[in-house]
């Protein structure tokens, strides 16, 4: 009789000794939720208002972005910097870099000039190509 005790004993204490997974999978599948609703959010940078274009241009892969406020703020890599700074900040960026190729994410409200200025800027600072980002617009 007491061996039969025994043995329901050893029986009770391994089924309690084994992890529940299912708490873990829920949690692991809430945060994956989580990730994915608020990951897109993290990549827009900078609020700028765009311009519109009906063209649409693949972007390079390696790209250094400026952008440009209303206000004319300067930004490059979502790093505040003055006019006067850009040039030694792009030629920094692209020390050592096979292509050099910038992107002005710019304000439709910053005037042409303003704009100007920080394209002649990134091009004595050696990028070869620079491009302007502009929000696609379909055709009617």
């Amino acid at each position: 009789m007491a061996l039969k005790f025994e043995r329901e004993r050893v029986k009770l204490e391994s089924a309690l000794s084994e992890i529940n997974m299912i708490p873990l999978i829920d949690i692991m599948l809430v945060l994956l939720i989580i990730f994915m609703i608020t990951a897109p959010m993290m990549h827009s940078g900078i609020e700028v208002n765009l311009p519109r274009a009906e063209t649409r241009t693949s972007p390079a892969e390696e790209r250094m972005i400026i952008t440009i406020t209303k206000d004319r703020k300067i930004y490059i890599e979502n790093n505040p910097v003055t006019l006067e700074n850009v040039e030694d900040m792009l030629r920094e960026y692209f020390y050592g870099k096979e292509r050099k190729v910038a992107f002005i994410k710019g304000d439709k409200n910053v005037p042409y000039g303003f704009v100007i200025l920080v394209i002649d800027r990134a091009k004595k600072a050696g990028a070869e190509n620079v491009g302007l980002i502009v929000e696609y617009e379909e055709r009617k």
